[in-house]
C-alpha cells in the first residue's frame, strides 16, 4: 500500500489536525459564528528557516478556490526574511480552517526545498548543481521537489518525470562500471 492521499481527500480536509474539528464543535465557536464574531484574519509566518523563498501559492489558491475568502500573499518565488507575513486568508475561520493543514504543508516543504537549494546555489558558485531530490524522498512529490530546488537555483534536474514537468532535459551522471 502507497501511503498518499489523493487531491479530493486533500480538497475534502482530511488531512486537518484533530483541533479544528474540536474548533468547529466549539459550542462558544458556534455563538461567534452566529453573532458574525468568526471572521478573522489568519497569518502564516516562516518558522526557522531564516531568510527563504515562497513557493506552492497556486495550490493553496486553487485549494481555496470554493471558499468565500480573500486570499494575499507574497508572489510566487518571493524571498521572504523571519517574521516577515507571507500569506494572509480572511473568512470564515471555520469555513477554510480545515485546510490550514494542507496550506501550511504546501507552502513549507517547498518553500524549504528552495530555500536550501538557493543555498547550495551560493556554495557552489559557477560549479553545475543538480537536484537529485528524487532519490532521498517518496516518489510522489519528486516533482515539486525538483521545481522546488529548481527554482531555488538548480541548474537542472535528474528525475526524468520531472524535467518532463519542468520542460527540461533531464542532467545527471552515469554509474561507474
Amino acid at each position: 500500500m502507497i501511503y498518499l492521499l489523493t487531491e479530493d481527500e486533500i480538497r475534502r480536509g482530511t488531512v486537518t489536525d484533530v483541533y479544528f474539528i474540536r474548533t468547529k464543535r466549539d459550542p462558544r465557536r458556534q455563538v461567534d459564528q452566529e453573532e458574525g464574531h468568526g471572521r478573522g484574519l489568519r497569518q502564516v509566518l516562516p518558522e526557522g528557516l531564516g531568510v527563504g523563498g515562497l513557493l506552492r501559492l497556486e495550490e493553496v489558491i486553487d485549494l481555496l478556490s470554493t471558499h468565500d475568502v480573500t486570499v494575499r500573499s507574497l508572489p510566487e518565488g518571493s524571498i521572504f526574511y523571519p517574521g516577515e507575513t507571507v500569506l494572509e486568508i480572511e473568512g470564515e475561520y471555520t469555513d477554510f480552517g480545515i485546510h490550514e493543514t494542507a496550506i501550511l504543508g504546501f507552502i513549507c516543504q517547498a518553500s524549504g526545498i528552495a530555500t536550501m537549494a538557493a543555498r547550495c546555489r551560493v556554495a557552489a558558485g559557477d560549479r553545475p548543481l543538480l537536484s537529485f531530490g528524487a532519490r532521498r524522498m517518496h516518489p510522489a512529490i519528486a516533482p515539486m521537489i525538483d521545481r522546488a530546488a529548481y527554482i531555488g537555483g538548480c541548474d537542472g534536474v535528474s528525475s526524468v518525470a520531472s524535467a518532463e514537468r519542468l520542460g527540461l532535459t533531464p542532467s545527471g551522471t552515469m554509474p561507474t562500471p
